[in-house]
């Protein structure tokens, strides 16, 4: 007991511990209680901190700043525009007609789960396979209530995301536009003397920005990689497919395998175990593969130097607390935490008597 209270006073005796303490303790209480009533703030924020990078690089160009920020906000808007106008309803269309195909699908899968046990009969009974078709149909008619419970809200829905179009694009031009009198403000309550807490935030600053810029060129790059590759193939539902590879970098190691089950099923109820089904996904893995050992190390380096069981750890806890932005943020999260126990001991050690 004497040990942890030693440690407790020879630590918080310093301000700056405290001040970053202090600080965290608030961001994520405000965070945990108050984040789905300011989730169109936190979120314009983060697009706003993202977007910065590029007014950056026009502002060092010799570009006036209200300028800078005009343009960078205008193709924001403008991609913006193209992802709900013509990316949405393309992606609309075809989870609409995967919808309508399901019961052709089911009844083929119930077809081969059938034939199964004549195959293999010392690996699946009869039985087994009796049992596996009655799960499948109960999680079946479970999805197909949440899919009418989610249906009937749905005007909730659009009530919603009505309001995210409006205030977002708006938050995120004056988070822009009014950077400095926001920091301004925010620095009149901060204290003179914040070496710890800077040297936190420079840390995190270059790790985040380099990982969220260079995951969003991930995206971009194995989502039309995906995309080429399956219309060649003439693979059904390409885009919507493509989206779904490309989105699930964001998540890694889980991401990659999770969404290796559609591609798979996909091909093989539109070709069965022929040529085009082993040559769409030999196609599939060798992009997985790319992916992971060239285009990550080239756009990423040593950004983020984190162990992958810190990793998996770090999607499981802060997907646990906040959902899909928890997973969607849980390696830049991460990258605080680390950030902040690199400095702690620093600091520490600074304080123990000679």
């Amino acid at each position: 007991m004497r040990l942890i209270t030693d440690w407790f006073r020879r630590t918080f005796s310093d301000p700056q511990i405290v001040f970053l303490t202090l600080v965290l303790t608030v961001g994520f209480a405000i965070v945990l209680t108050m984040g789905d009533m300011l989730a169109p703030v936190l979120a314009s924020a983060v697009i706003a901190y993202l977007l910065e990078g590029l007014v950056v690089v026009l502002e060092d160009r010799g570009m006036p700043r209200w300028l800078a920020t005009t343009l960078v906000f205008s193709a924001f808007v403008l991609f913006l525009t193209l992802v709900l106008f013509v990316l949405m309803p393309l992606l609309s269309r075809q989870v609409t007609e995967l919808v309508q195909q399901l019961p052709s699908m089911i009844a083929k899968g119930e077809k081969v789960l059938k034939t199964l046990p004549e195959r293999f009969p010392e690996v699946v009974s009869m039985q087994q396979a009796e049992e596996i078709l009655s799960t499948v149909r109960r999680e079946i008619a479970s999805y197909g209530q949440q899919v009418l419970s989610m249906s009937v809200s749905s005007l909730v829905g659009v009530l919603t995301i009505l309001v995210y179009l409006v205030l977002m694009p708006m938050l995120v031009f004056f988070f822009l536009k009014d950077k400095d009198i926001i920091m301004r403000w925010f620095g009149g309550f901060m204290p003179g003397e914040r070496r710890l807490a800077d040297q936190v935030w420079r840390e995190v600053d270059r790790q985040i920005a380099n990982y969220v810029r260079g995951k969003f060129w991930e995206i971009i790059i194995v989502w039309a990689v995906t995309l080429l590759a399956f219309s060649f193939f003439g693979l059904q539902y390409a885009m919507l497919l493509s989206v779904l590879v490309g989105l699930s970098v964001v998540v890694p190691y889980v991401g990659a395998t999770v969404v290796t089950f559609p591609v798979v099923l996909v091909a093989y109820f539109q070709w069965g175990w022929g040529p085009d089904f082993i040559w769409v996904t030999v196609a599939y893995l060798v992009i997985q593969a790319l992916d992971g050992n060239v285009l990550v190390p080239l756009l990423f380096g040593e950004v983020v130097n984190l162990h992958p069981i810190a990793i998996i750890v770090a999607i499981l806890v802060f997907g646990g607390l906040w959902g899909f932005w928890g997973v969607f943020f849980a390696i830049p999260l991460a990258t605080l935490v680390n950030a902040i126990l690199r400095a702690w001991p620093s600091r520490g050690s600074m304080l123990r008597p000679a």
